[in-house]
């Protein structure tokens, strides 16, 4: 049976519309959605990431942002660290600081008096591409990876999502008989880059790292995300591994997207026939 879809319960004859934000190392994005079709409606904002990313800077600058927007509905934030119980657990990409915050506590001293749910980057960029994008109508177990200085992850399973996922530090086996190490220490496009590796090489450590994934969790699909799949004709044909492999198509505005829909899942904007973890709140 095929996932329901997210607008089971909105009347025809409206657009439900969401707001989400995107912290990435270098800037913050943020942008109105149409949950109906997940597409972005107008342009984007953007702004550099404050130096140092600490929580109050990023989260001051988000209340600017927001700001802009005639908006005053639920805000989504996809941050890149794991939200648990409501704290940040570790910090990607962002100042350490981050490790330990309560971001519930935080985005209540910033955005007072409005609804905002934080979730991890990878996971936003994972909802959105099973309810619009490359893994939309896969029943069953679907994992997003994205390749870029460290292995992202997602897991959803009939398009519910399992939260804070870290496939990127999972033990392998290296396949040059080095030992075991850390997946993104071995399969990372950062690693690619750093040690000059063509596709052709490059791929192996990868169909290795999905082999081991595959042996724990037996997915449905892989949907792989980062800069790399653009080139994706250019190196899935070379991959080893049993389960159907599919690009991921959203990139740039999926952490904008995935956060928008998952603060109208959270706040009944939305529902999504299925139950959404609660892991910022």
């Amino acid at each position: 049976m095929s996932s329901p879809s997210p607008l089971s319960a909105v009347p025809p004859t409206e657009t439900p519309t969401g707001l989400g934000v995107d912290v990435g190392g270098t800037g913050v994005k943020v942008g109105l959605v149409d949950l109906a079709r997940g597409e972005l409606i107008g342009d984007r904002l953007v702004r550099p990431t404050p130096q140092p990313a600490t929580p109050d800077a990023v989260a001051a600058l988000i209340r600017e942002m927001v700001a802009e927007f005639d908006w005053r509905g639920p805000v989504g934030v996809a941050l890149p660290s794991v939200i648990h119980e409501g704290v940040a657990r570790i910090a990607h990409n962002i100042d350490h600081s981050w490790i330990g915050c309560d971001v519930v506590d935080l985005f209540d001293r910033h955005l007072p008096g409005r609804t905002v749910l934080m979730l991890n980057d990878a996971d936003a960029a994972g909802l959105t591409e099973v309810h619009y994008g490359a893994g939309e109508g896969v029943d069953g177990l679907v994992i997003l990876l994205t390749f870029g200085t460290g292995i992202g992850s997602a897991l959803l399973l009939d398009g519910r999502l399992l939260p804070n996922t870290e496939f990127g530090h999972l033990m392998v086996e290296d396949i040059a008989g080095r030992g075991f190490d850390e997946a993104e220490h071995l399969a990372s496009a950062s690693v690619r880059a750093r040690d000059g590796l063509s596709f052709e090489e490059w791929a192996p450590h990868v169909s290795n790292v999905l082999r081991a994934i595959e042996d724990l969790l037996w997915p449905r699909a892989f949907v792989l995300g980062g800069g790399v799949s653009e080139a994706a004709d250019q190196w899935f044909p070379l991959l080893e591994n049993r389960t159907p492999v599919r690009a991921a198509v959203r990139r740039g505005d999926a952490g904008i997207i995935g956060a928008a829909l998952y603060a109208a899942g959270h706040s009944g904007v939305l529902d999504l026939g299925r139950v959404l973890p609660d892991v910022g709140v």
